[in-house]
Order: structure tokens, then sequence, then C-alpha cells
């Protein structure tokens, strides 16, 4: 089980509220180094809610967000991005009036000076589809093209954790297995991830642990082997 005290990154008792409305009550994750782990959940539950506190976007009004043993909570998303946090948000949300290479290239950092940074060549090698399509315009790419630029764009600002916002919504079935391969890749890259998806097998087969949300409350955390053992947890929380 991941502590506090070894994690990258540290969720604790976080709080969060848009207008009067609460929307997170306590929110407390880990995820350490090298590590993948799952936020999962129905729609509504605040997950997006817990990624975009984390991310300093709908900041948290009590708790602790620690990353590398940092307080940022209270820090405004562009620094707490070059802290070494790349986000993959919901809805892909690429810049439609840029080609893919520019899209790319548009946030390319190497702040922590890694040996061997993300480039653009790198990430034509691990979706080839953008390399075919670098000069076209983002919004003219499919879906699943979109979600792969989404996912070399914030690669390429090198991060530290890479947080994906439902992986492969809305996605066909061939893409959304090129999308899981490729994010395996990575993990077996050491690349630490925290990912969210509707696919809760995907999401067995991929991750080291998971945390289930139910209303705003983590109601139950652990190993893929203890949620594959429990369907009675499936059922009641990820609706299955």
């Amino acid at each position: 089980m991941s502590t506090v005290a070894e994690a990258l990154l540290a969720v604790s008792n976080v709080e969060t509220c848009y207008g009067l409305s609460q929307v997170l009550f306590g929110v407390t994750l880990a995820v350490v180094p090298g590590e993948t782990v799952t936020l999962m959940g129905r729609n509504g539950m605040g997950k997006t809610t817990t990624v975009r506190s984390v991310m300093g976007l709908t900041p948290a009004m009590t708790g602790s967000i620690r990353f590398d043993g940092m307080e940022i909570r209270e820090l405004p998303s562009y620094r707490i991005a070059k802290l070494g946090l790349g986000l993959v948000p919901e809805g892909r949300q690429v810049f439609p009036n840029l080609t893919t290479r520019e899209n790319l290239v548009a946030t390319a950092a190497n702040r922590r000076n890694v040996s061997d940074p993300w480039t653009l060549d790198k990430v034509c090698a691990l979706f080839p589809r953008l390399a075919e399509r670098l000069m076209s315009m983002a919004n003219l790419l499919s879906g699943g093209e979109q979600q792969m630029l989404a996912i070399g764009r914030a690669l390429m600002t090198n991060p530290r954790l890479l947080i994906l916002d439902e992986a492969t919504e809305g996605l066909a079935p061939l893409i959304r297995a090129e999308i899981w391969q490729c994010l395996t890749r990575l993990k077996a890259a050491g690349q630490s991830i925290l990912v969210i998806d509707k696919n809760v097998q995907a999401l067995i087969d991929f991750a080291d642990r998971h945390y289930v949300i139910e209303r705003g409350k983590v109601v139950w955390t652990g190993s893929s082997r203890e949620l594959a053992a429990v369907p009675e947890v499936q059922h009641r929380y990820l609706g299955i």
C-alpha cells in the first residue's frame, strides 16, 4: 500500500466545491513513482473534479495536495503543470486551428533536463498514425487520432506524472486497444500514471492499484487482484 511519505502524488482529505455545491468530501489517494493507479466510479461521482483539484483548475477548499513532497493545493495550474504533471483532459481539447505538429511542439519542454526526453520523433514512433497526419489540422483528425494527439502533447512536457481523464471514451474498439497498448508501453518504461476510464476490465488488466469513488468519497481501494476478487464492489459502485 502506498504511503504519503513515499508518494509522488499525495491527496489527503480534499474537499472541493462548485459555488455552494460541495462535490468532494475528504478524498484521499496516493501514487508512488512508477506506479499506475486508477480512479473509478460512475459518472458524476467526482472523478474529474478530483483531477481538476490536483491540477488547480478547480481549487480545493480544504485538505492537502502534495507533489514530490511539495504542497501544491494553492498553486495556480500553470505552476502545477511546470512541476511535472501532464494532463490528458476529458474531451481531448486539442487546439483545433493548429496542425498536429504544432499541437505537439507548442507545449514541448524538458524542464527537468531528462537525459532522453520526449521529442516529436519519439511521439510519432509511439503513435505512427500521428506521423502520417503531422500537417493536418487537429480538428480534421478522427476521435482516436485526437486522443493520441492529446496524449502525445502531454508527453512532450516530459511529465513525472501523466494523468488521463477518460482515456478511451467514445473510441472504436480497435482504437481503444491501440491506446491501451501504448499506455502499457509507457507503464513498462516507468511512467507514473493516474487514469480514469469506464472500461473496468481494461483497468484491472493495466493498473497496479485502484480507488473507487462514490458521491465524492473514496469508498474502496486495493490492487487489481483484490478488485477482481470482489465483483460485489464492481456491481455496487461501477455498474457492472
